[in-house]
């Protein structure tokens, strides 16, 4: 008999990847989906399609029934505007909701997905790891908080109850299915031109293949109890930048951005932000965000999750051309 899985944010970048890589491993895929989410990257695939949402503890009760092990994948992933109750809801109550359905159906692996962010960075030289303590309230972002939050409670509900769990932790993935889109945004970015410089700091780039793939294997491997980080390459944002552009053949931004500077438009978008009352493309949080060296190791996750390193130039690839096959860019002349 075939092990039915749980998947959460299935309709998501990365869901979209899990989706597919259960179903080549031959798992039963039950997928929980909003109304309003469109579901267009999972079309005509086999699955199980369950109405609801993580904040609907009744609709859990029923999606929970039957399933052997869950992925929960769901999140908010929005850091503009930087504090939103909505956010906290859905990444941290939602969270909570999971891990009493999962206590419920007596799951034998409860698989978490984070972000990199709810652990302390480092540099190049000695990039961060799971034992770098949390810096993230710095930054002031509810997105990075309630992962955090989040991550506290799954861990406290391994300690407590003795939920069977993983958490896994991606950096900043890149590949195709990206419908919405989310990191997508920045190749979009580049390659319209719209990027006019580049900030000071950088991050940690990851194939959302790869990701998968760790986080499946995280139903049968791994340790309970235990974080990993699903990354691959440590690159400033100026290699990032030029990399990309590289890759779809168009000139890379020129200017570096000091700090300070970046700092200061920062805030102007926020006091815009509150005299319009409409948000703009960045705040002061996305922007410290961005003046920092957001470097992290993997080295935990490919030992033992068997966490693939895809080319982060492969990515870019696959990214970009799946963008031009639907019509989100036009080749240029």
């Amino acid at each position: 008999m075939k092990t039915t899985v749980l998947l959460t944010g299935a309709s998501g970048f990365l869901g979209a990847h899990l989706t597919r890589e259960l179903l080549a491993r031959r798992y039963q895929v039950r997928v929980l989906v909003r109304h309003e989410r469109s579901t267009s990257t999972l079309a005509g695939l086999p699955v199980e399609h369950f109405v609801g949402n993580v904040l609907d503890t009744q609709s859990l009760k029923k999606v929970v029934v039957g399933c052997d092990v869950i992925i929960h994948a769901a999140a908010l992933a929005q850091v503009n505007p930087a504090r939103s109750s909505v956010v906290w809801a859905v990444n941290h109550t939602g969270t909570e909701n999971l891990i009493e359905a999962a206590q419920l159906a007596n799951v034998q692996r409860f698989v978490y997905v984070g972000t990199a962010n709810v652990f302390g960075f480092g540099t190049k030289q000695q990039p961060g790891n799971e034992t770098y303590p949390f810096v993230g309230k710095r930054y002031n972002s509810d997105y990075i908080d309630s992962k955090r939050a989040a991550t506290d409670r799954v861990q406290e509900a391994v300690q407590q109850v003795g939920l069977p769990a993983i958490m896994v932790h991606p950096t900043f993935m890149l590949g195709e299915f990206d419908a919405k889109p989310t990191s997508g945004q920045m190749l979009l970015e580049l390659y319209r031109g719209r990027v006019l410089g580049y900030p000071a700091g950088g991050k940690n780039y990851v194939h959302v293949r790869d990701v998968a793939i760790a986080t499946v294997n995280a139903l049968t491997r791994g340790r309970l109890g235990e974080s990993y980080i699903l990354g691959n390459v440590n690159m400033s944002y100026q290699e990032a930048f030029q990399l990309m552009a590289l890759r779809m053949n168009v000139s890379p931004p020129r200017w570096s951005i000091p700090p300070s500077l970046a700092k200061l438009y920062g805030f102007g978008c926020d006091a815009l932000a509150k005299l319009t009352s409409h948000t703009g493309k960045l705040n002061s949080a996305m922007i410290a965000v961005a003046n920092d060296g957001h470097y992290f190791s993997s080295q935990k996750a490919i030992i033992e999750l068997g966490l693939p390193q895809t080319p982060i130039e492969e990515a870019i690839d696959e990214a970009f051309d799946w963008f031009k096959r639907h019509k989100y860019i036009t080749e240029r002349a």
